[in-house]
């Protein structure tokens, strides 16, 4: 079939095959210029040699596995759940990412294992398990996991002891929430509204998005006997500017990243000061556009302002850029042999957004989103950067593919 983009209210329905592949393949390549375990990496036997990636097929996770296994040569084990194509439809991106970091895995004689299903369930987790050993056997490696990313990103999450399923919502906590947002398909505003969530939709968001599930992960893969002292984790999450918490950092996802903080200090008692990991952190990462980013009230414009003024500083970054300098200036920095001295904030988190949260960037962005029309809108921001990146999570609008051909889903 010839695919095209079908976009709606700022998501996209489709995908395309060849445009993730080759999107997969040039993140790599930066992995590989950037990240190595050459003699030029000042700590090559800190470095990941067995990693997991929780939420492996999109985004900063998708990245994350890139970048451990062509940066560093390690062994990867991901966990996605896709929808596959049919004869009538793409399957979803995620899909196509996941098929394509393999095949270039392979190429590359590097062992990759893709765990295929909900990673909410515990029967995907004990599945995991065992491809982790297996993964390392075909390495000849410890099964010991040197690297945990959880990167989830779903709207539900059925809970594996009750059956019972919880839905997240975005909305506002304690008080209604209206601003303008941006299509940025169509270059045009609209006034977005939302009524505050109820306690049982706030707890609901928490159970979807929140520490829960992570640390019952890390549970299981301590019964499973997998971890080590050489284990490192991490976790993202996004905190942004003051005028975008009433929706997010005070809203039902900001409540769910709280408890994500809350789980991550909980499994640094139980387990790293315990000596049986190394440490957990909660990684506070850079607005980028993302499938889900796209239709948060406000983020669009924001990100359209950030960009222009990011791009024109020269600090934009991408997933991989981003999760590049995670770990080569962060987790595993020289001085980050000692997990004590990883770089955190005052809150004991890794912030990847530091370049963004800059008080010139900021003042910039607030600068252009007090000023900026539907009249203006393609001079005074990268509206065109983000629907090229919105395009791009789905393989389209990548130069080097012909939209024109016939391929196969």
């Amino acid at each position: 079939m010839i695919i095209k983009p079908m976009v709606r209210n700022n998501i996209c329905l489709n995908s395309h095959p060849e445009g993730c592949a080759l999107l997969v393949k040039r993140q790599i390549e930066y992995a590989k210029k950037t990240l190595s375990a050459g003699p030029q990496n000042a700590t090559p036997k800190l470095v990941p040699k067995l990693g997991l990636v929780i939420g492996c097929s999109n985004g900063y996770g998708l990245a994350s596995r890139i970048a451990a296994a062509f940066g560093y040569g390690a062994v990867t084990v991901g966990v996605s759940r896709e929808k596959i194509p049919t004869k009538s439809h793409t399957a979803t991106p995620g899909f196509y990412n996941n098929l394509a970091f393999e095949r270039e895995a392979a190429k590359a004689g590097l062992v990759a294992k893709t765990v295929k299903g909900d990673a909410f369930s515990d029967s995907i987790k004990t599945e995991t398990a065992e491809a982790i050993r297996e993964a390392a056997a075909r390495a000849s490696i410890p099964a010991k996991i040197d690297l945990i990313v959880y990167s989830l990103a779903s709207p539900v999450r059925i809970d594996p002891k009750t059956g019972v399923m919880y839905k997240s919502v975005l909305k506002p906590v304690g008080q209604s929430f209206s601003g303008k947002t941006l299509n940025t398909m169509a270059g045009t505003f609209t006034l977005a509204h939302a009524e505050p969530a109820t306690e049982e939709e706030i707890a609901n968001t928490v159970k979807v998005m929140g520490g829960e599930d992570w640390e019952l992960w890390i549970k299981t893969l301590e019964t499973e006997g997998l971890l080590s002292p050489r284990t490192r984790i991490v976790a993202y999450t996004y905190l942004g500017p003051e005028h975008s918490w009433p929706i997010y950092k005070n809203g039902t996802i900001g409540k769910a990243k709280e408890d994500l903080e809350r789980a991550c200090r909980d499994i640094n008692k139980q387990y790293a000061q315990t000596g049986k990991i190394a440490g957990a952190w909660v990684s506070v990462n850079k607005a980028l556009v993302t499938r889900s980013s796209a239709v948060i009230p406000v983020i669009p414009l924001y990100i359209s302002c950030l960009f222009r003024v990011m791009k024109e500083m020269g600090l934009h970054e991408g997933c991989i850029e981003q999760i590049a300098r995670l770990y080569r200036d962060r987790l595993y920095a020289p001085e980050s042999a000692d997990p004590v001295k990883v770089p955190v904030d005052n809150e004991g988190r890794i912030r990847i957004d530091d370049w963004e949260m800059r008080e010139d960037v900021q003042r910039m962005v607030a600068e252009k989103m007090k000023i900026v029309t539907e009249e203006n809108v393609h001079t005074e921001t990268d509206i065109a950067g983000f629907k090229r990146d919105f395009l791009e999570a789905h393989g389209f609008d990548i130069e080097g593919v012909d939209y024109n051909k016939d391929v196969d889903s």
